[in-house]
């Protein structure tokens, strides 16, 4: 499994946005300086997805998180192939018997698929919106999260490098 963590708030960032031809769209923007941060870890393979909201991030955050995700698949031992964020790093992060930790090379998101994931999220999701509290941008995630968690197929065609896999099916 891949795991990342993404933050989201009140601070929007406006975007593209269909208007008829000769009117300008009118998008509202806002610089409020509230987060939450989703926890989430993918398997690309497969496309299951494991995600908690929490309000930080720091290595009491992810030792919740690794046992939440440990405690999803009793099971099975996942090898979590994560950043060297701080937190992911630090001594007194907890981590769960059925996991192993994997570094990604320092300074290359483009090797991790979640950040896929955070990028569908903000596009349909969180679009030119303006919230009025930060429970309403939770509400807004939990949505996105949950959607996500319950359409593995979607989730594999996001994360998955399927054009790996084809190159590889291939060459066998």
């Amino acid at each position: 499994m891949f795991q990342d963590e993404g933050r989201f708030g009140r601070i929007n960032d406006a975007r593209r946005c269909w208007a008829p031809e000769g009117i300008r769209p009118d998008v509202a923007v806002q610089i409020v300086r509230e987060y939450t941060y989703a926890f989430v870890a993918v398997s690309p393979h497969d496309g299951i997805m494991d995600s908690l909201i929490l309000p930080e991030v720091n290595a009491e955050a992810m030792s919740v998180f690794l046992a939440e995700v440990a405690a999803r698949h009793p099971d099975d031992f996942i090898l979590m192939i994560m950043d060297q964020a701080g937190w992911h790093r630090a001594r007194d992060l907890v981590i769960p018997k059925n996991i192993r930790l994997i570094w990604l090379p320092p300074y290359s998101p483009q090797l991790n698929p979640v950040e896929n994931l955070w990028d569908e999220i903000r596009e349909k999701w969180y679009p030119n919106q303006v919230f009025q509290s930060l429970q309403a941008v939770e509400d807004t995630l939990v949505e996105a999260l949950v959607t996500l968690e319950n359409d593995n197929e979607r989730v594999q065609s996001i994360t998955g490098f399927d054009w790996i896999i084809s190159i590889a099916m291939k060459a066998n």
